[in-house]
């Protein structure tokens, strides 16, 4: 358990941070604007812990299995099936409920990381699974290709004989500390989401500005958060309860500090210290298949960012009144899956990807500007779906592979 201050009260203080954030934002919003700092000065602290906890979570996992095999691929083939489910409710809702038909188009400031993505390729992706430089990848936060080295490092290590106790005590060590520092700055989360919440919505001009880009995009707003819900509270509940067999009351409660943080960073990789904290502390999952299993879902798994690419690519093309047949929709199914897994675990690194589905189907990336006034706060909750969804994918996997449960 977290030492310096009980889980009751780090989630009341985490609760306060939200409604205080909210609260100081909405009414006072230069005030609000002006705390941002301290948000990104905890995002940052996050931020700072994540590559090492990965490389040392992956590889000592690597090392204790013995090779991927199956925990691996089932890994893998979980995710990517919960990943499909997602993109396939996204098509299905926005297809139903046509949002986007006889819409006023909304004109926004395209940032400048998404206009350098015009001619963005399936190829581009795949590059990202192998990198040149390991250090210039960390530097930019490229998170896949760590994952990748620290796969393949950790079964060159597991491999070596003489050595290898060594070294797994020393990996051992290095991962203890990790911990502790993650501990050290879960006790700042309150005061770091308030700064967050209360410097988002102050730089959006308030909470009346904030509701009223929501109302103007309120059919796309309700189709995302409905499609998050469906697959967040209904499908991915279901599927531990029938998988693990686990309560999945009980399992929120016991993540309740993580996603409660995964909305307020609107990042899975920054939310990822408390993810795999509370799933092996809160929740008593294996600390063999969780240190493994979320890294890597926190890479590979966006469960909510592909549903949300699904309902804005096709919201859009309603909105410039374009009919998308079944042969584009089959092919916004597999973009969005595929971008998912490309996209970073950092803030709006959805809109990055969405250039992938956009160019798919044809339609002009301009279009992201209709969606771009609205998409800060939605990222809140697809990001939350994310890590609910790596979250279970735990308790999922450890359930198969009973082998791992002894930590």
């Amino acid at each position: 358990m977290i030492s310096f201050v009980s889980k009751n009260k780090l989630i009341l203080g985490i609760i306060a941070g939200v409604l205080l954030g909210g609260a100081v934002g909405s009414f006072f919003p230069e005030f609000g604007a002006s705390t941002q700092i301290i948000g990104e000065l905890f995002l940052n602290a996050l931020k700072m812990v994540v590559l090492p906890l990965i490389i040392v979570s992956i590889m000592l996992s690597i090392m204790k299995v013995g090779n991927l095999g199956s925990l691996g691929l089932k890994t893998i083939a979980y995710y990517a099936a919960t990943t499909a489910i997602a993109v396939s409710i996204g098509i299905a809702v926005v297809t139903i409920l046509q949002p986007g038909e006889a819409s006023e188009i909304i004109n926004g400031n395209m940032p400048d990381v998404v206009k350098s993505k015009e001619g963005f390729k399936v190829t581009d992706i795949l590059y990202q699974m192998s990198t040149p430089n390991l250090f210039k990848s960390a530097y930019e936060f490229q998170i896949l290709p760590i994952v990748i080295a620290s796969l393949l490092f950790g079964i060159a290590f597991g491999k070596i004989k003489k050595e290898k106790q060594l070294i797994l005590d020393l990996f051992e060590g290095i991962d203890r500390a990790i911990m502790t520092v993650v501990h050290w700055i879960i006790t700042l989360t309150p005061i770091g989401i308030f700064g967050l919440i209360a410097g988002k919505i102050g730089e959006a001009g308030g909470g009346d500005e904030v509701l009223r880009l929501a109302m103007q995009l309120g059919k796309y707003v309700f189709c995302v958060l409905l499609g998050l819900f469906i697959h967040g509270f209904i499908i991915l509940p279901l599927l531990l309860r029938v998988l693990s067999g686990r309560n999945p009351v009980t399992y929120f409660k016991d993540l309740s500090e993580t996603l409660l943080t995964a909305f307020s960073t609107a990042s899975s990789s920054a939310s990822l210290p408390l993810t795999i904290t509370n799933v092996t502390e809160n929740a008593k999952v294996s600390p063999k298949v969780s240190k493994f299993v979320l890294p890597l879902g926190a890479t590979i798994n966006m469960d909510g960012t592909a549903l949300y690419e699904s309902v804005a690519v096709i919201f859009i093309a309603q909105s410039y009144g374009i009919q998308l047949g079944g042969g584009e929709l089959v092919v916004i199914f597999l973009t969005a899956t595929l971008a998912a897994i490309g996209a970073a675990g950092i803030p709006e690194a959805g809109l990055v990807t969405m250039v992938l589905v956009l160019q798919a189907v044809g339609l002009p990336i301009e279009g992201i500007g209709i969606i771009l006034a609205i998409d800060w706060f939605l990222d809140r909750f697809r990001t939350t779906v994310n890590v609910w969804g790596d979250s279970i994918g735990a308790a999922v996997i450890e359930k198969l592979e009973p082998d791992e449960r002894s930590g």
